[in-house]
């Protein structure tokens, strides 16, 4: 079966904004001035990002970003490419020539977005983790040569860096947005808050799990430390923009961060400073150690006693520490690390948290992308090692993080380097919404308490946008009057991803089925693994391969990351078909968080389930998921019902091929949830693969169907031949 990717939004770039690959970032050399605007304007953050709501590339920082107050912009200059190294983009800045006369508190512009967890593995080699329900890019950086600056006293600046090129445009822009500012308020739609933010029952049971089986290799001497998250859910079709100005109205977090793009955007309320970069300054400031803040000023200093005196967030907060200071030894000069030996207790909304400040002075060489690349992804939010942890992380979580533990903020030719911590940072894409929340893992940590800890963490961001979080369980579907076949238990376990990535071809007589398709989604794969491409001249290898083959072959295209980038692999074998109408067993596998949504050469999980009497079924959530070689598909009445490709399983080719055909068929297709029962009540189940088309299917030892089964067979029927004929390339 040929897997999918589960693709990202499209990283947005405004018309008439050109990407920045590494090639063209070279026009960013033109030296700049500074040039700072009073404006007399009396106008909140809100006031000033409603004003800008209907221009690209809105963001907003709010606290104690480069010395306080806030920095608001749209409409950027230039966008990074999504293929571009994110580190070696923020090292392009322009030079500035009367950086003597400097304000100490002006930004002026500079790359402004954030990077994502998942760049971790662009630094280190690590699996690809749990399945993504909603991916977002990986990155998202936009230059901007100029800012809106409210600084500490409360005043407004524009501040803008220009250059010759671009100072008649900047000219016309600072007329445009003094309009914009002085006619002020543009009606927004009334504020709705989300739903709560939902933890069902089966994800905190996945939580507890991972915790005690994260003690477990902290016992074995695998790690010291991780940090073990989950996810908060809800629906939400509003702006990012309405969340943030709602919560700041509430709440406010130092490192506070709002991107806003067309298919959702990030609401940041962190209380974590990552890096702060001034010349060859720099300070991170991990937190490590929390405890519920209560209102009553005694309960209060009586929580701050017990956290200043628990053994358990002492050790977390010592290994997060040394972990920072080793990642700044990396680019700081021998000696210059300092960090204190008690850390300090801050207050933030209903929790006291401990800080240290580790500050460093980095070697004279030392780039923006350097102090990254030796210190990404944080420390506080992965664990020690750290490589290591982020490896347990991987293989322990439930979904894939995105944003989310990855750092936001800005990088400038005047102010620095700037990045938070992404936690407390909401995250919503095309209608959902979630927030990421959890804590570090130690030998002693208590996997209830642990728990309690994460929600505690997602309590007050929940409250700050007018909502709760929830822990009710989801509604259970009835219970089946007859017995059905109960999944057998699965750990899951992350595919090594160094083994690459492949997909299955038919050949019939020199012609491929669906040829374009199949390298399309390879590509895809190896795009979101690796950060790389295929090899340029791989499609023209295929059609050499596919024309020199007669009778019907299995072609097997592989690709494998090697350190000169990324190989292809092209084997072939005849094929021998077993009969069509006969009916293939399938047995239920429960394997948390599914096999995920790309075809792995490294297959251990599934052949570990292959009795070679019948076919691993793969069951997460209570939902039937897909097969171990075919998408699953259930047939009600004249409706075909086959799982979302939510991330949890592998989209084929096959199944994008008849969701297509269909209509045409006569048939309506859906993408549904199927549970156990539903499959067993259902007229058919069949599996459709890129080898055997569409095949009916037994789910554990049913030997029958109900009266629509005749029925059922024959649409399977019409549905095979319908596939067999399809996407045959010319």
């Amino acid at each position: 079966m040929t897997r999918a990717r589960v693709a990202a939004p499209a990283p947005h770039r405004p018309a008439g904004v050109a990407w920045v690959r590494p090639a063209s970032l070279a026009a960013l050399a033109a030296p700049v001035r500074l040039e700072r605007l009073p404006l007399d304007l009396p106008l909140s953050v809100r006031e000033v990002l409603r004003a800008l709501s209907d221009e690209p590339g809105v963001f907003a920082l709010t606290g104690d970003w480069a010395g306080g107050g806030a920095i608001v912009g749209a409409s950027p200059v230039l966008v990074a490419d999504p293929g571009a190294d994110p580190f070696a983009t923020v090292d392009a800045l322009p030079p500035v020539m009367n950086a003597g006369e400097l304000d100490t508190s002006a930004v002026g512009g500079g790359w402004f977005g954030w990077f994502g967890y998942r760049l971790g593995g662009r630094i280190e080699r690590l699996p690809p983790g749990p399945p993504r329900p909603m991916p977002l890019p990986e990155f998202s950086l936009a230059y901007y040569d100029h800012v809106l600056r409210l600084d500490h006293s409360g005043r407004w600046w524009l501040e803008s860096l220009v250059s010759d090129e671009r100072a008649d445009a900047l000219e016309r822009r600072r007329r445009q947005l003094i309009g914009r500012l002085q006619h002020r308020a543009v009606a927004h739609e009334p504020y709705t808050p989300p739903e709560p933010l939902a933890l069902s029952h089966a994800a905190a049971a996945h939580h507890l799990a991972a915790v005690r089986e994260c003690r477990e290799r902290i016992a074995a001497g695998e790690i010291y430390q991780a940090n073990i998250c989950l996810r908060l859910e809800t629906s939400w079709y509003g702006e990012a923009s309405l969340l943030f100005e709602h919560a700041l109205d509430r709440i406010a977090p130092p490192h506070a961060a709002l991107f806003a793009t067309p298919w959702g955007g990030i609401a940041s309320l962190s209380p974590e400073l990552f890096l702060r970069r001034r010349g060859t300054s720099v300070m991170t400031a991990p937190i490590k150690g929390t405890i519920r803040r209560d209102r009553d000023a005694a309960l209060s200093e009586a929580a701050l006693a017990e956290l200043r005196g628990s053994a358990k967030d002492a050790a977390e907060h010592v290994m997060i520490v040394d972990l920072m200071r080793n990642d700044l030894g990396r680019v700081c000069q021998y000696g210059t690390i300092h960090a204190p030996r008690v850390p300090d207790a801050e207050q933030h909304p209903g929790l006291w948290h401990l800080v240290s400040r580790v500050h460093g002075r980095l070697r004279p060489e030392a780039g923006n992308g350097d102090l990254l690349r030796a210190t990404f992804p944080p420390g506080s939010v992965t664990g020690a090692p750290k490589v290591q942890a982020m490896h347990v992380i991987a293989e322990l979580e439930r979904t894939g993080r995105e944003a989310y533990t990855g750092a936001i903020g800005f990088v400038s030719p005047i102010a620095g380097l700037e990045l938070n911590v992404a936690i407390r940072t909401l995250e919503l894409c095309h209608g959902r919404l979630w927030l990421g929340a959890g804590g570090g893992i130690v030998a002693d940590s208590d996997p209830q308490r642990e728990l309690e800890e994460a929600l505690l963490k997602a309590r007050p961001i929940a409250a700050a946008i007018g909502t709760t979080v929830s822990t009710a369980a989801r509604r259970a579907p009835s219970p089946s009057p007859s017995p059905s076949p109960s999944p057998s238990p699965a750990r899951r376990a992350s595919p090594d991803p160094a083994r690459g990535v492949f997909e299955t071809l038919l050949v019939r007589e020199g012609r491929a089925q669906a040829p374009s398709r199949h390298l399309e989604r390879l590509a895809g794969a190896v795009a979101d693994l690796y950060g790389g491409r295929l090899p340029a001249d791989l499609p023209e290898r295929v059609r050499s391969a596919v024309g020199g083959l007669g009778g019907t072959q299995r072609l097997r295209v592989s690709a494998i990351p090697a350190p000169e980038g990324v190989r292809a692999e092209i084997e072939s074998e005849p094929l021998v078909l077993p009969d069509a109408d006969r009916q293939i067993q399938c047995r239920p596998v429960s394997l948390d968080g599914g096999g995920g949504a790309y075809k792995w050469r490294d297959r251990r999980v599934l052949e570990r389930h292959d009795d070679g009497r019948s076919v691993a079924l793969i069951v997460d959530r209570g939902e039937l998921l897909e097969a171990a070689w075919a998408n699953l598909w259930v047939v009600e009445d004249r409706t075909i019902i086959t799982p979302p490709a939510d991330g949890r399983l592998l989209a084929g080719v096959t199944r994008a091929l008849l969701l297509e055909l269909a209509e045409r068929l006569g048939l309506v297709a859906a993408t549904e949830p199927i549970s156990l029962s539903r499959a067993r009540d259902a007229d058919a189940i069949f599996l459709t693969s890129s080898l055997r088309h569409a095949v009916g299917a037994l789910l554990g030892d049913e030997r029958g169907r109900g009266t629509g089964a005749s029925r059922a067979a024959a649409i399977i029927r019409t549905i095979r031949a319908a596939l067999g004929e399809a996407g045959w390339d010319s």
